[in-house]
């Protein structure tokens, strides 16, 4: 089966990593006791980890195929099959979603002690629902996994978040709902447009019309603008990074974002190149307006988890730009800012929500001083904060400088406009860290503090160790990714033998595969 390598494995990885939380989550929800739930809840997401390592081990660089594949029928009337794998781009957020769900668990175990049994299952369905997105090959088990993301973060921000939570998590509901229709209804065409099947490699073979394209694009792209969140459309994210607990805002900012650039790689290129090629310098424009717009409310701020928030605009501006530059270095620069924004982000988050543990304030004026009074985390945070700025020999360095080299190959213009992003980010986050770490120390926070313990800096140090790692080998996970990308490209670089786009024929033709739509339901 071209393009399809089947596992090669004794055992069906991918399905085994994909459910093991969902099935710990079972579990637990027969227990009773407290410390047990937490335990069982660690030691699933670590096993899960573990049993990830074989794919990265036997993963082959070499090609773009599926590997590790999995084919079994499931729905035969609608030709539905169970159907998973992954390529060089989707190992990765594998990797990213399994390490931060361990690391969600250490961070909560001190902060959550009401309602601990459905707090854990929560975080553990949203593992499984993370892991199966990536690893999905049918665009029906791909839509389910999508929603199951929704149930688990309405609870986690609904009863475990702030004073505001049930705005917030009402407002990230409505949001994701919207987007998630207008991906449905995409799905369902491609359905009928694509030969009657929702096998996601089959799909990306087919060659549609422009006009359909063009329709079905702005289709996937609601759900995915509002998953990363692009501007205009990222509203809902400072609310719920702000009112969520710590372990919330980690995944949303970790996973949860990445989706939507996700989306964009594996459904929007190689799917609908002709209207991507179409509106390359709209995406571009609205790109690098999030990167600005981002960066300038971000200096705005003074609750330290809704300025990390409002930098993930700008960050995720920083992904989409890389990613519709459509050359190899952009969209490599964008996957890989992705992973870097997944690692800094969350690292930043957890910082926050351990000071918030002691004082339970998010304001910055409520600190200062912290390098004399709790320097361990001091430095923890100093590493973070240059991460996050893209210091030479960190993680981000790399990601933001392949985006803007391939930017320049895209559009020197764009390219010179996302620079002030650059500078931009850096102020704000300097200045956060001036006014918590350098400044006066603040009587009121004061004698409440107390440095990192051993359970903290054990949740802190893979992030760091992935902070230099990235910054001095980023060909590590470029290797995976890069033959992968050239697949992509060469599928986007198919759009010059697609006819023009006339609206007219759009529009009758949408109009028809409506008509099929509801017959077909």
């Amino acid at each position: 089966m071209e393009g399809i390598i089947l596992n090669e494995l004794d055992y069906p990885v991918l399905t085994v990593i994909t459910f093991l939380p969902m099935a710990g989550a079972l579990v637990i929800l027969l227990l009773k006791n407290a410390s047990a739930i937490r335990w069982l809840a660690l030691a699933t997401t670590v096993a899960t980890f573990i049993l990830s390592l074989p794919v990265f081990a036997h993963f082959d660089k070499t090609t773009y195929a599926m590997q590790f594949a999995e084919i079994h029928p499931w729905i035969p009337a609608w030709n539905i099959t169970y159907k998973v794998g992954v390529d060089g781009i989707s190992v990765l957020f594998v990797f990213l979603a399994a390490i931060l769900s361990v690391l969600c668990v250490t961070v909560s175990w001190k902060a959550i002690e009401t309602k601990t049994k459905g707090f854990f299952v929560s975080v553990l369905i949203i593992e499984t629902a993370m892991i199966g997105i990536f690893v999905s090959l049918n665009a029906f088990l791909f839509y389910l996994f999508w929603e199951l993301t929704l149930i688990p973060m309405f609870f986690l921000i609904g009863v475990w978040g702030g004073k505001n939570r049930l705005y917030a998590s009402i407002k990230f509901v409505i949001f994701m709902v919207a987007g998630s229709v207008f991906m449905l209804v995409g799905i369902i065409v491609l359905y009928h447009a694509g030969g009657k099947t929702f096998d996601i490699v089959e799909l990306s073979r087919v060659s549609y019309p422009a006009e359909l394209q063009m329709g079905l694009f702005l289709g996937f792209f609601a759900a995915f603008a509002v998953k990363m969140p692009m501007f205009p459309i990222h509203t809902w994210l400072p609310d719920a990074h702000t009112e969520a607990p710590t372990a919330g805002s980690v995944i949303l900012a970790g996973i949860l974002l990445k989706m939507g650039g996700y989306g964009f790689l594996r459904f929007s290129l190689p799917m609908f190149p002709h209207a991507v090629n179409t509106l390359f310098i709209p995406l571009l424009i609205l790109s690098v307006t999030a990167i600005i717009y981002g960066a300038y409310v971000t200096l705005m701020q003074n609750d330290m988890k809704r300025l990390i928030a409002y930098s993930s605009v700008n960050h995720m501006g920083f992904v989409t730009l890389g990613i519709f530059t459509l050359n190899q270095t952009g969209v490599e620069g964008g996957i890989l800012q992705m992973i870097n924004h997944g690692i800094i982000t969350g690292a930043l988050f957890l910082c926050v929500g351990m000071i918030y543990e002691r004082t339970h304030s998010r304001m910055i004026d409520d600190y200062g001083g912290l390098f004399k009074t709790i320097p361990v985390f001091t430095v923890f945070f100093a590493i973070f904060t240059l991460a996050a700025i893209g210091f030479p020999g960190m993680n981000a360095f790399v990601g933001e400088f392949l985006i803007i080299s391939g930017a320049f190959k895209a559009n020197m213009i764009i390219a010179a406009f996302s620079i002030l992003g650059v500078v931009l980010g850096v102020c704000y986050m300097v200045w956060l860290y001036y006014r918590i770490a350098m400044n006066e120390v603040n009587p009121s926070t004061e004698s409440r503090l107390f440095d990192l313990e051993f359970r903290e800096i054990a949740t802190l140090v893979p992030l760091v160790v992935l902070v230099f790692f990235i910054g001095v080998q980023p060909s590590v996970l470029l290797s995976y990714m890069h033959v992968s990308v050239a697949h992509l490209l060469e599928q986007v670089n198919s759009a010059v033998s697609v006819e023009s786009f006339n609206l007219h024929d759009s529009e009758s033709l949408i109009a028809q595969y409506v008509k099929e739509i509801f017959g077909w339901v």
